[in-house]
């Protein structure tokens, strides 16, 4: 895209969180540097093993980041909300995508080649910064996951993964609102079980009163509760 069509487009980088504290010349130097693309829901973005290492900002909407085994089965990692970026591990080591992403909803992306990346990082220490600690999280995030796969049952599984989306979506006292809410199939894919399980446990937990459905949403309604099930079950 060229320099006057990105003057009149009203695209911005300033809600990426690894741009916070830049100045405005630094995150406009930035911007020039960028690609910018409108992805549809269900749209693909990059595919697992690509040998592409393009740098992706998500500037509005969401993404989900999964593979797919032979068989067709979604293994889903994470979701990545407007403010996120995704496409660094391949920009940093050069190797292939480590998974699959693709929009969960509409969503406008902007793109810098992993060149650019890189010399970003040795220019802009804050940024660098911001990139390293992201990349902690995502290993303190599976080396979490990797535990509770090994420990836990199925249902309480669903409770770990029900508290973690929560702590991400907008809280309502004792509680919080996801959504859009999660589909069966989806938290069954993060979790590694099938739907049916999953059907069942969020069926139990609605006639106990931990969680509701409204409207495409899903209100977990007393997260406290549900964290002490979990935690009564794991001894922590």
């Amino acid at each position: 895209m060229e320099r006057s069509q990105i003057a009149v487009l009203p695209y911005t980088l300033a809600g990426i969180s690894i741009f916070a504290g830049l100045a405005q010349k630094a995150l406009e130097a930035i911007h020039q540097r960028c690609a910018w693309r409108r992805y549809e829901q269900g749209e693909p973005i990059v595919g697992y093993l690509d040998s592409s290492d393009d740098v992706f900002f998500v500037a509005s909407g969401e993404v989900g980041v999964t593979i797919y085994s032979v068989a067709g089965q979604a293994v889903s990692f994470r979701t990545v909300a407007a403010g996120d970026i995704f496409g660094e591990y391949a920009a940093i080591d050069g190797g292939p995508r480590s998974a699959s992403v693709e929009a969960r909803t509409s969503c406008l992306i902007a793109s810098m080649s992993a060149k650019e990346f890189r010399k970003l990082l040795t220019t802009e220490p804050v940024v660098a910064e911001a990139v390293l600690k992201g990349l902690v999280r995502n290993v303190r995030s599976l080396t979490k996951r990797v535990y509770e796969f090994s420990t836990l049952a199925v249902n309480n599984r669903i409770h770990a993964e029900l508290l973690r989306l929560a702590s991400l979506a907008t809280r309502e006292g004792k509680g919080a609102r996801l959504s859009p809410a999660p589909t069966h199939a989806e938290i069954a894919s993060r979790i590694s079980t099938h739907r049916e399980a999953v059907t069942r446990e969020l069926n139990r937990l609605s006639r106990i009163g931990i969680i509701e459905r409204k409207s495409g949403t899903l209100i977990v309604r007393d997260l406290d509760r549900l964290a002490a099930m979990l935690h009564e079950m794991t001894g922590e």
